[in-house]
């Protein structure tokens, strides 16, 4: 490890997303950019961003949405001060499935049913609120409660304390290989979402430019090779490794929906517009607001992923 300070805390949710991170450590990207990682995964969007606001992690894997809920003030944590966060990087757009036990056969049949949500104003809460409503069932005919991340809701649902949750990879195929049905899919409804993003303290990141410059090529190293087809088996095989609850016969469908250009991993960890500006409206219709959100860069700092665009399209980084 060189003088510079160069070791990151990094706070994510479970899931298959996380592969790139996975890559980086086990091919040596990341200690090959002088970069020491702390890779930790949270129980919930309120851990996640009492940890992350007060200092206890530099990067945080989340929902897009999170990042924009604790900009406006509208986050389920109650932070000290309004810490500036941003989005450097888009990770994945994420396809969300809706969950449901085996007795659900329509959206009707979860009409005063309990739901399973991480928090029920923020993250992808209001992905599921808009995905029932589009079936026909408004938001009042329904119950949801804060459960926690993936992991928590699907077991919630799976034990019988819920009717139903919002689930990603791998959670999704592990879920319909216990004999629980996908009700809906964000990806048949939604143009694009931009589901999740590594986000960084404006503050933070400008006084650690440096680590900062050297963790953006690394990540995008590890994402190149984990979408490189040619390396498919490899990858599967590091998040086998480092996610043993995906079951052998579900890794196929968790690495087909991690690589699919509609539900997967974000292409050079572009932010997709068209995507962010899905969440924007969504929290606008379904959040605590008063004003109608527009203005995507009022959430990000592009200004790392700016300059590791060059070294990238080289093939240099």
């Amino acid at each position: 490890m060189s003088i510079l300070d160069r070791d990151l805390n990094i706070i994510a949710f479970p899931g298959a997303p996380n592969l790139p991170v996975f890559a980086a450590q086990t091919l040596g990207f990341f200690a090959e950019a002088d970069i020491g990682v702390r890779f930790e995964t949270t129980p919930s969007s309120v851990y996640q961003f009492e940890q992350f606001g007060s200092g206890g992690f530099d990067i945080a894997f989340t929902a897009f949405d999170n990042v924009v809920a604790y900009r406006e003030g509208q986050g389920a944590a109650q932070l000290i001060g309004r810490p500036d966060f941003r989005a450097i990087l888009g990770a994945t757009q994420v396809e969300l499935s809706i969950i449901v036990a085996p007795d659900i056969d329509s959206a009707e049949d979860l009409r005063g049913r309990s739901l399973a949500l991480d928090a029920v104003g923020t993250g992808f809460a209001f992905v599921l609120y808009d995905m029932l409503a589009r079936l026909g069932l408004p938001r009042d005919a329904y119950d949801v409660a804060p459960v926690g991340a993936t992991p928590e809701r699907w077991q919630s649902v799976k034990a019988g304390k819920h009717a139903g949750t919002i689930t990603i990879e791998p959670f999704t195929s592990i879920a319909r290989a216990a004999g629980f049905s996908v009700l809906a899919r964000s990806t048949d409804m939604l143009p694009a979402y931009q589901g999740g993003v590594i986000a960084v303290r404006r503050d933070w990141a400008a006084a650690h430019d440096e680590t900062v410059s050297a963790f953006i090529p690394a990540y995008l190293r590890g994402l190149a090779w984990v979408t490189d087809p040619a390396n498919r088996q490899a990858a599967a095989a590091i998040l086998a490794e480092r996610m043993p609850e995906i079951r052998p016969e579900v890794l196929d469908a968790v690495m087909d929906s991690l690589l699919s250009p509609r539900s997967g991993l974000t292409p050079h960890g572009e932010i997709l517009r068209e995507g962010a500006s899905v969440v924007l409206d969504l929290r606008s219709r379904f959040g605590s607001g008063a004003e109608p959100l527009a203005d995507v860069d009022k959430y990000l700092d592009l200004r790392w992923l700016d300059r590791a665009r060059p070294a990238t399209q080289l093939g240099l980084a």
